[in-house]
């Protein structure tokens, strides 16, 4: 895989954030395809379709229509096909409550949006960076939340 393209699926409803999302990692001196999905039934979807690669990583925002990232979550780690695909919760949701329900249910880190731009290119360069250990290392609490 080192030289082929790494590919990004974000699972966001705010176009604005993923215009920022896209921006912050075409920045970035790294070979990736990003996949946009605006719902938790697209993203199903996507994922579900047989010719599509699966993405080497995920972000999940979880206030979407339709479909939210709680239950896709669930979703992706009870499918047999799915269940190994890291994923980052990507939400300006803070709430403990969250925190814990979505590393309880096995996502790999948890990111609250940054407002800040290059605290965001920062934060998505750290998580992106760091994709095999999250291909190998079950989460830990302690590193969960990742603070930019």
């Amino acid at each position: 895989m080192k030289n082929d393209p790494l590919h990004i699926l974000l699972a966001d409803d705010d176009e604005g954030d993923q215009f920022l999302f896209i921006e912050a990692v075409n920045g970035m001196e790294i070979n990736a395809i990003i996949y946009t999905v605006n719902d938790g039934v697209q993203l199903m979807n996507h994922l579900g379709k047989a010719n599509a690669p699966l993405p080497h990583l995920l972000f999940l925002d979880l206030n979407m229509p339709r479909k939210n990232g709680f239950e896709c979550l669930k979703e992706i780690r009870n499918n047999e096909k799915l269940k190994d695909i890291p994923i980052a919760i990507y939400s300006t949701s803070a709430a403990e409550k969250d925190i814990d329900e979505t590393f309880n249910n096995g996502a790999n880190i948890y990111i609250k949006k940054p407002n800040d731009f290059n605290l965001l290119e920062q934060v998505l360069f750290k998580v992106i960076k760091n994709i095999d250990q999250y291909q190998e290392e079950p989460a830990c609490k302690g590193t969960f939340l990742l603070k930019g």
